[in-house]
Parts: structure tokens; sequence; C-alpha cells
């Protein structure tokens, strides 16, 4: 039996490769129609439409019975709600839990990763581990069952390697464990701004050349922030660092790509988050990321022209410009700057 807490397109998607696996799943939400439709209809359209549910995924709108004799608690709501969703958590929970967390963003004015979250959150007889699953993975895609592979982390590997079990499906889900927990986390995190970003040079119409050179330098800021907070440089090369990058800038699944694009095409920021329908991470991620550099001293120029763009009003094509006319670098001994 696994919990996963947040009905979304991502939560629903991962309790249809637990489904696959054998497991039964309760899948919590808030809105009582979205549930109904889940147990009676097997379907959550809202978030991802012609999709059928397998009927091993039951749905709950009450957060004490969802949690009721499981071990295993699946976090998959926005990171804006986190900290409200684990204190209720942590009134309901009646044994130790591991917390899986699947959401990918860092908190605005602490600076926290999600996993420093949970710890902080959660009373220490309550948590039994903290789990991150991420990697390239649009919830559309998994819930067609198209082949996808992420990677989970831990400060406990054997935590890790037993959520790998949980997860793991060798017809179209593979999940690999990694031991650096920051760059994991920071890898998810951050690809989210340089998606925004592609998103807005894509609405320039800028093509192909500005979106691989802003991906390019876009992960050397990833793994230049990441290695100052201690990760491994060579997480960014993987799944949760170039994959995730990848994915994320390159599709129209990605709802941070989409709101760059509109950014791009003109339209105001509040407009466009309240047409999305669903959480953008890269703007909250944006602003934490834009603190974290100021506090590191880490040189994140693609970082600040979009934070310029997001809380500053700055016009997308200055902000372009001002990235265009920086002075001469060299490109290896920048490279040479992440921390080995």
């Amino acid at each position: 039996m696994v919990t996963v807490l947040g009905a979304g397109s991502w939560g629903t998607a991962l309790a249809i490769v637990l489904a696959d696996n054998g497991h039964h799943v309760r899948l919590w939400g808030q809105r009582q129609e979205q549930i109904d439709e889940i147990n009676e209809k097997h379907t959550n359209e809202k978030y991802l439409p012609n999709i059928h549910l397998p009927k091993a995924i039951v749905g709950y709108v009450d957060l004490a019975r969802a949690l009721e004799g499981v071990e295993t608690v699946v976090l998959a709501v926005p990171t804006k709600a986190i900290r409200d969703v684990l204190q209720r958590v942590r009134t309901c929970a009646k044994q130790p839990i591991t917390i899986v967390s699947v959401s990918k963003g860092i908190e605005p004015d602490t600076n926290k990763r999600i996993s420093e979250i949970i710890e902080e959150e959660m009373p220490a007889h309550l948590l039994r581990d903290v789990v991150v699953l991420s990697g390239p993975s649009h919830a559309e895609e998994v819930s067609l069952r198209h082949p996808t592979t992420v990677t989970v982390s831990s400060q406990n590997m054997e935590a890790a390697e037993r959520i790998q079990d949980l997860f793991m499906n060798h017809q179209y889900f593979r999940v690999y464990t990694n031991p650096d927990l920051i760059g994991v986390e920071i890898g998810g995190a951050l690809k989210n701004i340089i998606a925004l970003a592609a998103g807005i040079t894509d609405g320039l119409g800028y093509g192909d050349n500005a979106k691989a050179a802003l991906m390019t330098r876009g992960l050397a800021e990833m793994a230049r922030l990441g290695s100052r907070l201690g990760a491994n440089p060579l997480t960014f090369a993987g799944l949760t660092g170039i994959g995730d990058l990848i994915v994320t800038c390159t599709s129209v699944h990605s709802r941070n790509w989409r709101a760059g694009n509109l950014l791009g095409k003109g339209h105001a920021l509040d407009d466009v988050l309240a047409n999305m329908g669903m959480v953008v991470e890269g703007v909250r991620t944006t602003k934490a990321a834009y603190q974290l550099a100021k506090k590191m001293n880490v040189d994140m120029p693609i970082t600040n022209a979009l934070y310029d763009v997001l809380f500053n009003g700055k016009d997308v094509r200055r902000a372009v410009d001002s990235l265009m006319a920086r002075g001469k670098t060299s490109e290896l001994e920048d490279l040479a700057n992440i921390s080995l």
C-alpha cells in the first residue's frame, strides 16, 4: 500500500506506475468532485485527458484515512503547498513513514531544498527516511507508458534502493540511484528556470541557435551553483541535470516552457500564470535561485536576467540584449570554476 499526496498530473501518473507494479495506491486530493471521478470513472480528465486509471488506484479526500497503515508516502504537491500539507500529515500520521519527494523547486527566502523542508516540518519519530525522485519525465508520457528514466536519491541509500524497487517497471519506467541528494534536487529545480528562458527565446522567434546556447550556458549555471552548495558536478551531466534540462526546454508538455513562450510573445506574467491552469514552478524557483546566487556569490547571468523579467518588469528583448552584451570570457576557464 502506497499513498500519493497530490492528484495532479504527476501524482496521478506515478500512481499509475505503482498500480502497474502491483501496488494498491491511495491517491489523495482536496476536491471531492475530482476524487469521485477517480473512483467512479477511473479518470482524471483535467490533468490526464483520455487516460484510464487502474482500479488499484483509489481516491481519498480524508487525509487521515489516506495515511492509515501506510509506510510510504509520495509527496506530489506544488512546492508552495508542501509546508501546509506536511503540517497536516504530521497531525494524521500514526507511524513512521518514508516520504518520497517528487516535486521540483527551491523555497524562496529560506532557500531550502524540498528534502530540507520535509525534515524541518516532520517530527523525527514520524519520519523514517526522505527519498527524492527526479529526472526527465513528463506526466503525460508516463501515463501513456512511454519509456522513461528517472533517478532516486537519499541520505540513506538503502531507502533509495527500496524506492527504486517500488517504482521500477521493466516495460517503461526505469529507475537509477544517485547518492548526490543535493545535486539531484538542485538540478531538478534549476532546470525550470532555464526552461522558462528557453520558452521566452522561442516566443521571441530566436530559433535553435539561441536555445542551444541558452541550454548549454544554463547547464553551466546549474552546475556552478550546485557545486558551491556541495553537489557533485557530474550529477548535472546525468538524468537530473542535462536529461531534465533537455526534456523541459524542448517540449510543449513543459508548463515552464509554455509559460516562457507566452512571455516571449508579449503576454503579462500575471495573465500567463492565471491561464496556465497548473503551477509554473520555475517562477518561484527563479526568485530562490537569484537569492541563493547572491548569498553564495555565484555568477548566474541567465537567472539574473530572468529575475529582472519576472520581478522587475524588464522587457524580454532588453534582457536578451543584456546577456549578449556581457564582457568577453573564456568558456573553458568558466567551466573550470565549477568546483570538483
